[in-house]
């Protein structure tokens, strides 16, 4: 796929969620164009933002006949990218969509809940002649980069001891919404922690070894061995957990990636890649199935895991 030097025709799922705003952004910002946007909230009004005439229905239905419509219409009306904003649990459905109306799919994290309906994916693609592709825009920090380079200089010597730390307040109704409800969201570690399980993997290699230390509704921990690494980790919506620093500064959120003690600050210049994926993705170098696939599979495989015992070796956060 090459860069398009005409505006292409965007339609967008899920544009009352929290990630919405970052793709509408994107979307406007390379120079393309909503035209249709759903969502069963009619709480929208970040289109008028962006794009003001787009399109806007609150029944999937009403949406997949208005993009059929515009498909028959031609290639100067059809929808040639399908961006995909909605609960985890609905992703698979609505790349589907996408893929049915001949068009290419961009998607939020992750991009399936389940990894064997990866494979089912992978087979639609070649079957509608389209592609799908999903956001994993930790990998595109320049800070992030920098560090994989080194580390691949270093590669073959000591394997350095990581720690990964990501705590970010939640208030009641989190619990109560999908995002806190495991079949839907795929629990903590797929809603809050699949980009930084991505990003493990992307820099320190396949997992070699994995346990869970704990498991609950608010936090989940274990212990990685990864070929280039070993990692305890950490994942925690509880706002008690955040350091003294974090709460006096104000922050609601504590993301750091530490390797043989010395950290890598993950919380500020993270939440504006979207554009910068959007870029790749349009210039055919974005991030697809065989990408996502490492991730996912490994936070089913955490999922299913019971519990054991950190036996003094788990995350300092277990630790008090």
């Amino acid at each position: 796929m090459t860069p398009s030097s005409t505006p292409n025709n965007f339609a967008l799922v899920g544009a009352a969620g929290f990630v919405a705003p970052r793709h509408l952004r994107a979307i406007h910002d390379t120079g393309h164009r909503l035209v249709a946007a759903v969502d069963p909230h009619d709480s929208v009004g970040v289109l008028d933002s962006f794009f003001p005439q787009a399109a806007f229905f609150t029944e999937i239905e009403r949406f997949d006949r208005h993009l059929e419509k515009l498909r028959r219409r031609g290639e100067q009306e059809r929808v040639h990218w399908v961006s995909v904003c909605s609960p985890n649990f609905l992703h698979d459905a609505h790349v589907r969509l996408a893929l049915r109306v001949k068009a290419h799919a961009i998607c939020e994290k992750p991009l399936v809940i389940s990894p064997w309906n990866l494979r089912a994916l992978e087979e639609l693609e070649e079957e509608y002649q389209r592609r799908v592709y999903t956001i994993l825009q930790l990998r595109l920090a320049p800070s992030v980069q920098e560090l994989r380079a080194r580390l691949m200089e270093s590669a073959g010597r000591s394997r350095p001891e990581v720690e990964l730390t990501y705590i970010t307040r939640r208030g009641a109704w989190y619990h109560r919404s999908w995002k806190g409800t495991e079949v839907r969201s795929g629990g903590l570690a797929m809603n809050i922690g699949i980009h930084f399980f991505d990003l493990l993997l992307w820099l320190f290699g396949a997992v070699e070894k994995a346990e869970v230390h704990v498991a609950d509704d608010s936090r989940m921990a274990g212990l990685l061995e990864l070929e280039g690494a070993r990692v305890r980790w950490a994942l925690s919506v509880d706002g008690d957990d955040l350091p003294p620093e974090a709460v006096a500064e104000g922050r609601h959120a504590h993301r750091v990636l530490a390797i043989d003690g010395e950290g890598v600050e993950l919380s500020q210049g993270f939440t504006d890649l979207h554009t910068r994926a959007y870029e790749e993705i349009l210039s055919g170098r974005g991030f697809g199935i065989a990408d996502a696939r490492p991730s996912i599979e490994l936070v089913h495989q955490l999922r299913t895991l019971d519990p054991v015992s950190a036996r003094g070796e788990g995350h300092r956060l277990l630790r008090g």
